[in-house]
């Protein structure tokens, strides 16, 4: 199996983590293992690796990458479990945890998956195959308010509302069974006057039912702070953002975890008793070099921040 994928801001997450040899890390998004091999070799035989993904092909390319090694840990799990996940393993706290919320190239390219608007494959873009719940529930059953709704928040798509009418309207005849049916239909909702401007005009929507269907925004914030919670002391937080609402759940979670306060800010003095949790390491965001985007064009929206537990 070809378990294709660049992984993204890849030295930037190494310096990022600030990895100790003897320490436990885990990537829960362990993907291709690309974070995971550069993090597995700055460990010693006593540090501790823990790798995890929902998507079983990525958990199997990883085990065949990381053959060599024996001091890592296979789960297959979503990230958003991290804190289960830490005591089933009987671990209390890690000295880091990286984050890629992307999708993952192998995801995109290979059709049968779903999640490319290149290529023609049954309606899908599950991550976790064994989830019951896929773009086709969505695209067929979901209400025009409900498909507006996501397409416009999660795909900041302009045209939402005529996507959403041309979605109802066209599976009132057929139900829309592909990805290239619901590229047409998009391609009829969207003006030709906007289409020639920009990205692909699937793109956002795409985006939109892949990130409804997977949950990603709903768990963000919650798994950003149980990953907090389990950092010890000097422990990094490392997360690879895609998409605006993602990027301001983190930026937002870091910035409550480092200023806690809800005192007025008329009062002299700090009342409330709230600690600060964390501090921030990146002010702002860390974003591909234009070397690596030359390289890999898809990294262009991702965004590194980095947070250190007190």
């Amino acid at each position: 199996m070809n378990f294709k994928h660049v992984s993204v801001l890849l030295e930037e997450c190494i310096k990022g983590l600030n990895i100790k040899k003897d320490g436990i890390y885990v990537d829960g998004t362990m993907g291709g293992a690309g974070h995971s091999s550069e993090i597995i070799k700055r460990l010693s035989d006593n540090g501790r690796l823990i790798g995890i993904d929902q998507d079983t092909n990525a958990l199997k390319a990883s085990k065949e990458r990381l053959k060599d090694y024996k001091n890592v840990e296979y789960v297959h799990s979503n990230f958003c479990r991290v804190k289960e996940v830490l005591r089933e393993l009987n671990i209390q706290k890690v000295d880091g945890i990286l984050l890629d919320l992307g999708v993952s190239s192998h995801q995109l390219d290979v059709p049968e998956r779903g999640f490319s608007y290149m290529q023609d494959a049954p309606l899908d873009m599950r991550m976790n195959r064994d989830s019951a719940f896929s773009a086709r529930e969505v695209v067929n059953e979901y209400s025009q308010k409900e498909l507006h709704r996501i397409i416009s928040e999660f795909g900041e798509e302009r045209w939402a509302s005529r996507i959403a009418d041309f979605i109802v309207r066209e599976r009132e005849e057929k139900e829309i069974e592909t990805t290239f049916e619901l590229v047409e239909i998009i391609k009829k909702a969207i003006p030709a006057s906007a289409r020639r401007e920009g990205p692909h005009p699937a793109k956002r929507t795409f985006q939109a039912i892949r990130i409804e269907v997977n949950k990603e925004i709903d768990i963000l914030e919650t798994a950003v702070k149980d990953c907090l919670d389990v950092l010890n002391e000097e422990g990094r937080l490392c997360i690879i953002t895609f998409h605006s609402l993602e990027d301001r759940i983190v930026k937002n979670t870091y910035k409550n975890k480092e200023n806690p306060c809800t005192c007025p800010p008329s009062f002299p003095m700090c009342v409330c008793g709230s600690k600060k949790e964390i501090k921030v390491i990146t002010r702002k965001p860390i974003a591909p070099s234009e070397e690596e985007l030359e390289v890999n064009p898809r990294s262009r929206s991702a965004k590194l921040r980095v947070a250190e537990k007190l």
